[in-house]
């Protein structure tokens, strides 16, 4: 197979704001376009809320995720029901696309053992939260549905500072060598929390990495659900092909901090962080259906206030959960607990009065 050197523009399929070099992609009609938008604004309104229950101290540290969900979305609109998603903590939220009630995200947010799902429900797995680990995870899971000769196919998401570990490494080349149905979906917000892009890599782009492991590197502009879409569909029909697995880097800059614990104005440039404001993702794909005549603001505030409405049942739901018996700390934690358990049980439940 010949792989290509990643091309240098990246792809995109919405225009400017006046509608110059907006194009269609195949196969999407005005349904699906508004499926694609709901999903947006789904995520969009648990981001925001989840930000605002942090700060009222109903939840502990949190992942933001503004403005990265056309690559979430975007992705899970390209895949079937069968195929499995495994995310970072920054898609902490994309069970939402698939079923999963909010409540349970928001569960795990609180340390609460209702967020905690049974993977197989939904074809999520579990949220990882040490860099690039789950990445051999997915290369794992892709191969044995090869090796079972199903179809389905597995994509990993994770940011640019997961290409600098090993685990991102041995994952896709244990990928490419075994052909394994994965897309690697590279979120190059430009930051690993503080450390900028060029302090990680002499690379000219992340999707260039792919030439190494001899599996194609496709960029795409990560603002852009469409564009998003289309590469994500192309990468899950050569799975499906058998032809193995593909990288996308999905460019885009960080416009909200890394997680509510952190000051982003001691490292990063706030007047670029204005400036990519204005185009964020949600409001570029709302501009694209105006224009089409296919979103208006009936329907726009239609589709806020549904998402409004589930975020607000199910912060009330994960909030009438009971709290957690604290010896779950404990249990199946040994085979063979030591003795020292009992007392330190004992001890943590004086602790917490």
């Amino acid at each position: 197979m010949a792989v290509l050197p990643a091309e240098r523009d990246l792809r995109r399929v919405i225009g400017d704001a006046d509608g110059a070099g907006d194009r269609e992609v195949d196969g999407l009609g005005e349904q699906e376009l508004l499926e694609l938008y709901r999903s947006l604004v789904l995520l969009r309104t648990y981001d925001e809320r989840s930000v605002v229950y942090h700060r009222q101290g109903r939840i502990g540290t949190y992942a933001i995720f503004w403005n990265h969900e056309a690559m979430q979305a975007g992705v899970v609109h390209a895949l079937d029901d069968e195929d499995w998603i495994f995310p970072s903590y920054r898609e902490s939220a994309i069970g939402l696309l698939r079923g999963m009630p909010p409540a349970t995200v928001l569960s795990w947010w609180r340390g609460h053992p209702a967020g905690w799902w049974n993977p197989d429900d939904y074809g999520v797995a579990s949220i990882c939260v040490p860099i690039a680990t789950h990445v051999p995870h997915a290369a794992g899971f892709a191969w044995g549905k090869k090796l079972k000769g199903e179809r389905a196919c597995a994509v990993a998401f994770f940011g640019d500072g997961a290409t600098s570990e090993g685990s991102f490494h041995e994952g896709a080349n244990f990928a490419a060598v075994t052909g394994a149905p994965l897309i690697l979906l590279c979120n190059n917000n430009q930051w690993a929390i503080s450390t900028p892009l060029e302090a990680q890599t002499r690379a000219e782009t992340l999707a260039d990495k792919a030439i190494g492991y001899g599996m194609p590197g496709v960029r795409v502009d990560g603002t852009d659900v469409l564009a998003v879409y289309e590469a994500a569909r192309e990468a899950v029909a050569r799975a499906r092909a058998g032809e193995g697995p593909t990288f996308i880097e999905a460019f885009s800059y960080r416009t909200a901090p890394h997680a509510t614990a952190d000051d982003q104005r001691a490292y990063i440039d706030l007047d670029r962080v204005e400036e990519e404001r204005k185009r964020e993702c949600v409001g570029r794909f709302g501009g694209y259906l105006r224009r089409a005549g296919i979103l208006h603001d009936d329907l726009a505030e239609s589709i806020r206030t549904e998402a409004a409405e589930a975020m607000r049942a199910g912060i009330a739901a994960a909030e009438a959960e009971p709290p957690a018996d604290v010896s779950l700390l404990f249990e199946h934690a040994y085979v063979d607990p030591p003795a020292s358990f009992d007392s330190d049980l004992e001890e943590l439940r004086r602790t917490l009065g």
